[in-house]
């Protein structure tokens, strides 16, 4: 007999009573289920060989092979299947039994067809939600994994290779320092998954997207009481971030008065709900991200001295993307292949002139700007190559030095600093960066063009 027919679910039955499988059998198919027989537990064993099973309901009591024993088996081997015991009426302690082996459920014989059909129809659609959260978190898992950074740069792959050797150690905690836009989350949650957290939560919080006074309750949750309006108790991020990880986004906007409550965490591993002083113990990894200067936010008294300590035991700095240039055309090729599959696109590619424009570009932004760049583009654009005129972006300074109609060119530099990046020295820096770039590299060049001496390039390496 075949196992299973297209768009019908499978059904196992497993008796020694062949009345009790004929009715079953009938009753599954009115239902419009596949029935599948076997008269006892080796046999049962033979057809989950042989093929696809949804769903099994076995006897608890057989010759030979009994239902529990082949309930072991099925939790050894075929554990996404959900396994409903019959049991002889009054047997509730065999039920019981059962279920503590794990069965799914358990019906008495002699089984009311309704209340059957209800047990078989909520295990099914519990298992298919099952399977499609399994298959939704192994995506997840893949779509977070380090393969899926794609870089070139010897700079990334450095830093690969140090959060790859710390996912290993799930204790530790991670400082990821970079710019906006430089990908600090997709690090975070790619050493969340690389230690293991498919099977685990991810908890992530912006600390300085949420109010001061609602902070500490979003961190750590509330009692009910604690304050006007704490009408119930409220799990906090570190509650659902339990055996995984927990996110700390911006670390630097942190408020003072919250830090000395998180550095107890960090030191103790225990943290209390807003208006309890009952302790819990935090039992995840702790990673911070920022894209602010800590040191200086320490000199400045604005960021504690100890807590800077205690989560810097393994920074990890997330390099700019003018700084790695040489990524833009892979990242920009796999944004190109989302894009066709999301957008149903053919799309070409980048012109040679759009090309040089992305590479020339300074990119405030980062990864994410160069993202939603191309996201644009390909928006733009029909079956045609991606042209500066797509491109979102200003265009690169022209450094031509001869007159055109008597006028001289001007030279225009885009230039974007941070907040807390912005300073004369920075200014300079990048000033100089873009104008080697813009010379092809060539010192001698660049310094004519700024007027300065040509050792200036050397000693700002």
């Amino acid at each position: 007999m075949g196992l299973m027919e297209t768009g019908q679910r499978s059904i196992l039955i497993v008796d020694d009573e062949e009345s009790i499988l004929l009715s079953l059998k009938l009753y599954l198919e009115h239902w419009g289920y596949h029935a599948v027989v076997a008269g006892s537990g080796r046999e049962a064993l033979d057809i989950l060989r042989a093929g696809h099973i949804d769903l099994i309901i076995s006897d608890q009591e057989m010759p030979g092979m009994s239902g529990i024993e082949l309930l072991h088996f099925i939790q050894n081997t075929y554990k996404d299947i959900p396994v409903i015991i019959m049991t002889a009426y009054g047997s509730i302690n065999k039920a019981v039994e059962s279920m503590k082996v794990g069965a799914d459920d358990y019906i008495q014989k002699p089984y009311n067809p309704e209340e059957l059909h209800a047990v078989v129809r909520h295990l099914l659609s519990y298992s298919e939600l099952n399977r499609e959260y399994k298959e939704l978190r192994d995506y997840v898992g893949r779509l977070y994994s380090f393969k899926n950074i794609i870089t070139r740069s010897p700079r990334m792959q450095h830093v690969l290779e140090l959060a790859e050797k710390v996912s290993k150690v799930p204790d530790t905690t991670v400082s990821i320092f970079g710019e906006s836009g430089t990908g600090k989350e997709v690090l975070a949650r790619a050493i969340h998954f690389a230690t293991g957290g498919k099977e685990s939560r991810f908890a992530a919080v912006n600390c300085a997207g949420i109010p001061s006074n609602l902070l500490e309750s979003e961190l750590f949750g509330h009692v009910k009481g604690a304050f006007t309006g704490a009408d119930r108790d409220r799990e906090g991020k570190f509650d659902c971030a339990q055996q995984g990880t927990i996110l700390l986004d911006e670390i630097g906007d942190m408020p003072l008065e919250l830090q000395a409550k998180l550095l107890r965490v960090l030191q103790e591993r225990v943290y209390e709900r807003v208006g309890s002083n009952r302790p819990v113990r935090a039992e995840m990894r702790i990673i911070t991200t920022t894209h602010r200067d800590l040191r200086q936010l320490v000199k400045e008294g604005r960021f504690r001295e100890d807590l800077f300590h205690r989560i810097h035991s393994f920074p990890i700095t997330l390099p700019p993307l003018r700084e790695r240039k040489e990524d833009i055309p892979v990242l920009v090729d796999h944004f190109l292949n989302c894009y066709r599959s999301e957008l149903g696109k053919q799309i070409p590619g980048v012109s040679e002139a759009a090309m040089e424009n992305l590479l020339h570009y300074h990119w405030p932004g980062n990864v994410r700007e160069l993202k939603n760049c191309i996201e644009r583009s390909a928006i733009l654009i029909d079956d045609e190559l991606i042209r500066p005129g797509h491109l979102n972006i200003d265009h690169p300074a022209s450094w031509a030095t001869e007159t055109s109609g008597g006028h001289e060119d001007r030279i225009d530099i885009h230039l974007s600093l941070s907040p807390s990046d912005f300073s004369l020295e920075e200014a300079t820096k990048r000033i100089l960066e873009i104008v080697l770039q813009k010379c092809g590299n060539n010192k001698t060049r660049a310094a004519e063009l700024l007027k300065v001496d040509r050792k200036l390039f050397y000693r700002r390496k």
